[in-house]
């Protein structure tokens, strides 16, 4: 599978600062300083429908933990998948009387097509769940050798028992673990689990589903956790530097895809930092494919909304914190994106070098994208109220605006 093209990333001048993240597994912020290459992991879309802000969200975060690193003159080796086989778009695809393979190959191109256009670097690695089964199963053989995986009623189920870190991911206890099992794709009910919270590693074959050769597991389709574990292992190997995605994924995604690793390697941990953002809402619920309480970013730019106005939108919100869409939003991201590009259509302004380092400041810790608008937002206020002697400054705050925060003026 094909990823979508890069945007060029302007050079500064300087270096950027090592990232300092917070870490959902301590609850703290860490400074990471990976070698040449820093190596990241980001939990990609089930394709039954495309970008909605809440994704849009998730994927600005990490692209911005890209970009920290780029300016620090490190390469980023970024891989990330697609769920395009899962029950939600099994569903999705017989409700609309598809076929489930040309949905997910659409809605996948929908989702390029909107990274491109809010100029999200792409991953060098982008590997869908389908390609990947050929290195899912042997995973799931060597967990059932090891005595770290059970058949029951011909699925094979991973037994969290035999990760003696299991739980570290989320830190959450046996009951809140069940409760977001079984809102979260988990069975933590069924009969013959010797956990409740087991997850499945392989799916018999249903009648009327797609089905893949499973050597000894038989025919049947992977579990969610192992197919990113599967990707993560071959293309970055353990102990990455970042795990990310959405709020909702550090359980039971992550913490069961860190188990399955674990046990896999003997290593610990999968990653150095697992790193997530908040969820988006939207009339003061989360944005959610089963409520269908979306605003696509697709739907937004057919209506000639600019995708850089949509980008300094979700930058106007740490990336943490939990937030509303609302149409007010847009309107102060399309106010600011407007000012921000008079300002450096002028030809002198402030001195800028400043402002760069402002900016570095603020992404290097956890990513305060807020604070980094702010301080674009004073340099241009004083170039209204002072003026300014500088000619090569609008192109300097230009270039920096595009290379950290990924918009261009």
């Amino acid at each position: 599978m094909h990823a979508w093209p890069a945007s060029e990333v302007p050079a500064l001048p300087g270096q950027g600062r090592d990232l300092e993240i917070h870490d959902t597994a301590t609850g703290a912020l860490v400074t990471l300083a990976p070698g040449p290459v820093a190596r990241i992991y980001v939990c990609g879309i089930t394709p039954y429908d495309a970008t909605h802000m809440g994704h849009a969200a998730t994927y600005n975060a990490f692209d911005l933990v890209q970009r920290v690193w780029l300016d620090t003159k490190r390469q980023v080796h970024y891989v990330q998948n697609v769920t395009d086989v899962d029950d939600p778009l099994l569903e999705r695809a017989e409700r609309d009387g598809l076929d489930w393979a040309e949905l997910a190959e659409r809605e996948t191109a929908l989702f390029r097509e909107d990274m491109t256009a809010l100029r999200m670097l792409p991953p060098r690695h982008y590997i869908g769940a389908v390609e990947a089964i050929p290195g899912i199963v042997p995973l799931v053989e060597r967990l059932r050798d090891a005595g770290a995986a059970y058949d029951l009623d011909g699925d094979v189920y991973f037994s969290v028992d035999s990760d003696p870190h299991f739980g570290a991911v989320s830190g959450l206890d046996a009951a809140a673990m069940r409760l977001l099992s079984a809102e979260r794709g988990g069975d933590p009910d069924r009969p013959g689990k010797k956990n409740p919270l087991d997850p499945l590693l392989w799916m018999s074959a249903r009648d009327g589903e797609p089905c893949w050769d499973g050597r000894s597991l038989g025919p049947g389709r992977p579990g969610w956790h192992i197919e990113c574990v599967a990707i993560a292992l071959d293309h970055l190997g353990m102990g990455f530097d970042v795990q990310g995605g959405g709020s909702d994924l550090a359980f039971p995604h992550h913490e069961m895809g860190a188990s399955h690793a674990q046990v896999l390697t003997g290593e610990f941990p999968m990653a150095k930092a697992y790193v997530h953002a908040g969820m988006v809402a939207l009339h003061g619920e989360k944005m959610s494919k089963s409520k269908g309480n979306l605003v696509f970013v697709s739907t937004l730019r057919r209506d000639g909304v600019d995708p850089a106005a949509i980008r300094l939108a979700l930058l106007a919100h740490h990336y943490r914190s939990d937030w509303e869409w609302t149409d007010q939003v847009l309107r102060d991201a399309q106010d600011r994106l407007e000012r921000w590009r008079a300002a450096v259509s002028r030809p002198d302004g402030p001195p800028a070098e400043a402002l760069v380092e402002e900016i570095r400041a603020a992404l290097a810790h956890d990513l305060d994208s807020p604070a980094a608008l702010d301080a674009v937002d004073r340099w241009v206020a004083r170039q209204q109220d002072e003026g300014g002697t500088d000619a090569g400054a609008p192109g300097v705050v230009s270039r920096a605006v595009d290379a950290l925060l990924g918009v261009a003026l």
